[in-house]
């Protein structure tokens, strides 16, 4: 005899937000990097935050609850999660990202509908502003943005450079390449592999100084450029992440056109995403981003992998396969 229905879960979902800026506050307020130091009582880290005494313990009660810190004898501390990646003092700090979704995106997805109606971006372009030419501009907010970037793709990168055969080629490009993440890591586990990254002039400096912190710059250079109007540096190997899912289909179709022709016979393009599972049932995460994509730009969206492969094989690739790496991200690799 089957039960009756139950909205639970209906309700779950549907107050997911309460949850969402429990911990976005929490990132706001650097609880967790507080903790980090020492573990405090409910009095004592109402004080070192600065926070009113009516709503303090059940703040930090939610936290536990959520399982984002724990609570022993009255005594406060840090999951083994949050204490690697939300302690700002530590160099896989990804909280940056939560601090940009705190400050931009938690208000923007209030436009969702308005979204979905549209189909137009529902952030600061919609009162003229530009937050990517913005970020870019200010050096300090894009180190520390791209800092946040490195630490919440840093599962994928070390994946990549476990699973894919770096011992078939001698040299590797990473295509919007950021602070350099994933160069780091194929460097690390692989030191016969030289090359670079390729992204925007003012991820320069960043690049070159993260790459020099593992005494890697003899080995690995930053070429700067634009990779719609620019070639893309000839290597054996190419990598795009978290790159494609910004652009429109054809604008997509040209950067994968453009690998191609930067590829040598036999040469490899890896392209890793969130990607949606094929039957789009599954990948909650990649589908949700998809949605950010319309939030934030004017054409952007995610895919599956089947849609990857085909793209891929029209711009001519011949073999081509989808692996997963870690969490909602997978990698397509394509042989020229």
């Amino acid at each position: 005899m089957s039960s009756s229905p139950s909205p639970e879960h209906i309700m779950k979902l549907g107050m997911a937000f309460w949850g969402s800026k429990t911990l976005l506050s929490a990132v706001e307020l650097e609880v967790f990097t507080e903790l980090a130091r020492h573990p405090l009582d409910a009095p004592s880290l109402q004080m070192h935050l600065g926070l009113h005494s009516r709503s303090a313990c059940d703040f930090f009660d939610a936290l536990v609850s959520l399982g984002m810190l724990t609570k022993e004898n009255g005594v406060y501390r840090n999951t083994p999660e949050t204490d690697v990646f939300l302690d700002k003092a530590k160099p896989s700090y990804i909280g940056g990202f939560l601090e940009m979704a705190n400050a931009r995106l938690y208000r923007f997805w209030g436009s969702l509908t308005e979204g979905l109606k549209t189909g137009l971006p529902q952030n600061e372009t919609k009162e003229g502003g530009d937050f990517f030419g913005t970020l870019y501009a200010d050096p300090a907010r894009l180190k520390s943005f791209l800092q946040s970037m490195t630490g919440l793709s840093m599962g994928a990168s070390k994946a990549i450079a476990q699973q894919f055969p770096w011992n078939q080629y001698q040299t590797f490009f990473d295509i919007g390449s950021a602070q350099g993440g994933l160069v780091v890591q194929v460097a690390l586990t692989h030191s016969h592999i030289t090359g670079g990254g390729f992204d925007l002039p003012p991820t320069g400096p960043i690049f070159e100084e993260y790459i020099q912190s593992f005494d890697l710059n003899n080995r690995f250079q930053f070429i700067p450029g634009n990779f719609f109007t620019d070639p893309l540096p000839k290597a054996d190997v190419l990598s795009m992440g978290h790159i494609l899912h910004d652009w429109n289909l054809q604008e997509k179709k040209i950067l994968i056109a453009k690998a191609y022709d930067a590829l040598p016979k036999g040469g490899a393009l890896i392209i890793f995403e969130s990607l949606i599972d094929d039957e789009r049932r599954e990948n909650t995460f990649g589908l949700l981003m998809s949605l950010n994509m319309l939030i934030e730009l004017t054409g952007g969206f995610d895919y599956t992998g089947a849609d990857c492969t085909a793209w891929l094989k029209e711009a001519g690739f011949g073999e081509t396969r989808v692996e997963h790496l870690i969490g909602p991200d997978s990698m397509v690799i394509a042989i020229k």
